[in-house]
C-alpha cells in the first residue's frame, strides 16, 4: 500500500499530510489499496507529536497500542474482512470510559481508578475498527466552558495559542481543529460540544437526548462527534448511534439515513434567534456572521423570519442552583485535603449549592422543565433555527469562563443550553472569523429527534459559506 494519493487531499488545505485526511476519504483510499492504516496512523502521531507540547489536548495518548490496532486494521483491510469504520484514528472526551483507563473527571480530586470497560460510544467505535489513540482533556467535572483543569495542563486554542478552545470538550475541539485524526467525541449537557466546535471551527453535532446512547445518564447529557466536517460526523453517527442496554433514557434504535445529506432549502422555514434573552452581550463580529448566513440562506430559497429570545433569567440561575447543588454533592463526601485538589473557581461555585434548601433546589430542577416547555414552543413553527452558538468568540486561555466569575458562570450559554434540556439535535458549523482570524460558530437546531436534517441543513451551510480558510498550524 503506498502512502500518498493526490486525488484524495482535505478540500480546505492544499498539504498532502495524511493526518489532514477526513474519514470517508480514508476507506476510500483503504478501499483501493492506495493508502495502509498503518501510514495513517503515523502521520497522526507525527502531527500530535508536533503539536501536543504547546496544545496539551490529549490525556492516556498511547501509540504503542494505536500502532498495534493500525496493524491489525490494516491486515482486515488486506483480507478483505474490513469492518464499517476501519482504520480511521479517532480520540474520545475523558469523561467516556475506555477500558483499562481512569476516568479523573478532568479533577484531581478522583482517584485514578482503571475503567472496567468501554462505555457505549467508545465501544462502537471500537467494534467498528475505529483506532483509538488518545483520551482528551476536559475541565473540573465537566463544568466549564474552558480548558482549565486541576488535573490535566491547561489546553490551549489552535488557532490562538493564547485562548481558550473552549469546553468542556476543550479536547476535542483543539484535537479537531489540529488534525488529531478526522474523528472526536465530546459530551454535552449546556454547550459542552458546541462551544468548542465554535471556537474551534470544527463541526460539533449535539444530538437529540438518547439518540446515541451514554453511561452514566442523566438529564440532558449527550455524547457527539466533533469533526472537521459534517460527512465525517454523520459517518460517526452511524456508529453512535447503535442501541446499548446500559442507557435505559435512549431513543428506540432507528437505521436512519446518516449520509443522506441532499436538502432542497426552497420554502424551509428558518427561524433567527439573535438574541439569547440573557447574559452577555452579542459580539457585533458574531452578529454580522449570522446575519450573513440568515442572507445566503435566504437567497437560497430559505424563508426567514426572526424569533425572538425565551430564555429567562429565571431559568438560568434555577439551573445554576440545581447544577451547583448537584455538583457540592459529588464533593461533599471528600475531605478537606481532597476538596483542595479541586479548582478553586469550581470549588467556590459549587459551595454555593451547599446551603441551598430543598424547594430552592427543586425550584431550579423543574427550571429544566420550564426551560424545555419554552424552547419547543418557541421553535415549532420553523423548520430549523439559526442562531449563534456564543455571544463571545474565544477568550484567554487561563480564565475558567468568559467573565471568570464563578458567581455569574453562565453568561455565555444562553444560546446553547434550553435545547439540551428540550431534546433537541443542534450544531455547531463554522460561519467565518473575525477581523482577528477567530472562528465564529453557527447554530443549528432542529425540530425533536430530526438529527439527520440538523445534519443535512448543516452540510449545507458548509458548503455555502464564503469564508473558507486552511487549518491552523500550530
Amino acid at each position: 500500500m503506498s502512502t500518498q494519493s493526490s486525488a484524495h487531499l482535505p478540500s480546505r488545505d492544499s498539504s498532502a499530510d495524511l493526518a489532514d485526511w477526513s474519514g470517508s476519504q480514508l476507506l476510500d483510499a483503504y478501499a483501493r489499496k492506495a493508502v495502509s492504516p498503518v501510514d495513517v496512523t503515523k502521520a497522526v502521531i507525527a502531527r500530535i507529536e508536533a503539536y501536543e507540547s504547546q496544545l496539551k489536548a490529549l490525556y492516556a495518548f498511547d501509540p504503542d497500542a494505536s500502532f498495534s490496532a493500525a496493524r491489525e486494521s490494516e491486515q482486515r483491510w488486506m483480507r478483505g474482512e474490513a469492518r464499517a469504520l476501519d482504520g480511521i484514528p479517532a480520540t474520545i472526551k475523558e469523561n467516556i470510559a475506555t477500558r483499562g483507563t481512569p476516568v479523573p473527571l478532568g479533577t484531581a480530586a478522583r482517584p485514578l481508578v482503571p475503567a472496567a470497560d468501554d462505555a457505549p460510544s467508545a465501544a462502537r467505535l471500537r467494534e467498528d475498527g475505529v483506532i483509538i489513540l488518545a483520551k482528551t482533556t476536559m475541565p473540573d467535572y465537566g463544568m466549564l466552558s474552558s480548558g482549565l483543569s486541576s488535573f490535566h495542563p491547561l489546553t490551549r486554542n489552535p488557532w490562538d495559542l493564547s485562548k481558550n478552545p473552549g469546553g468542556s470538550s476543550a479536547g476535542a475541539g483543539a484535537a479537531a481543529a489540529a488534525g488529531y485524526g478526522p474523528f472526536h467525541i465530546g459530551t454535552d449537557i449546556g454547550g459542552s460540544i458546541r462551544l468548542p466546535a465554535s471556537w474551534c471551527g470544527v463541526f460539533g453535532l449535539k444530538p437529540s437526548f438518547g439518540r446515541i446512547p451514554i453511561d452514566p445518564t442523566y438529564y440532558g447529557r449527550v455524547a457527539g462527534p466533533m469533526t472537521r466536517t459534517v460527512r465525517d460526523a454523520a459517518l460517526m453517527m452511524t456508529s453512535l448511534t447503535r442501541p446499548d442496554v446500559r442507557d435505559p433514557m435512549s431513543l428506540p434504535y432507528q437505521d436512519l439515513p446518516w449520509l443522506d445529506l441532499n436538502i432542497d432549502l426552497k420554502g424551509l422555514r428558518i427561524g433567527v434567534m439573535m438574541e439569547a434573552g440573557i447574559g452577555m452581550a452579542l459580539d457585533p463580529e458574531i452578529r454580522a456572521a449570522v446575519e450573513r448566513a440568515a442572507q445566503l440562506l435566504s437567497d437560497a430559497g430559505a424563508v426567514i423570519e426572526a424569533m425572538p429570545a425565551f430564555v429567562t433569567r429565571e431559568m438560568l440561575d434555577g439551573l445554576d442552583d440545581f447544577w451547583r447543588q448537584r455538583a457540592w454533592t459529588d464533593m461533599a463526601p471528600l475531605s478537606e485535603e481532597e476538596r483542595g485538589r479541586i479548582l478553586p473557581y469550581i470549588r467556590q461555585w459549587a459551595e454555593g449549592g451547599k446551603d441551598l434548601t430543598g424547594a430552592e433546589v427543586y425550584s431550579g430542577m423543574n427550571q429544566m422543565m420550564v426551560m424545555r416547555h419554552a424552547a419547543v414552543a418557541a421553535t415549532q413553527r420553523f423548520d430549523f433555527v439559526i442562531s449563534p452558538v456564543a455571544p463571545c468568540v474565544a477568550y484567554p486561555a487561563e480564565l475558567a469562563s468568559p467573565i471568570h466569575d464563578p458567581e455569574e458562570p453562565f453568561e455565555h450559554i444562553g444560546y446553547t443550553v434550553a435545547f439540551n434540556m428540550s431534546d433537541q439535535p443542534a450544531s455547531s458549523v463554522n460561519a467565518g472569523y473575525t477581523s482577528a482570524g477567530l472562528p465564529i460558530g453557527l447554530q443549528i437546531v432542529g425540530r425533536r429527534f430530526d438529527d439527520v436534517g440538523v445534519l443535512r441543513l448543516s452540510q449545507a451551510w458548509e458548503e455555502m459559506c464564503p469564508d473558507r480558510r486552511p487549518w491552523p498550524k500550530v
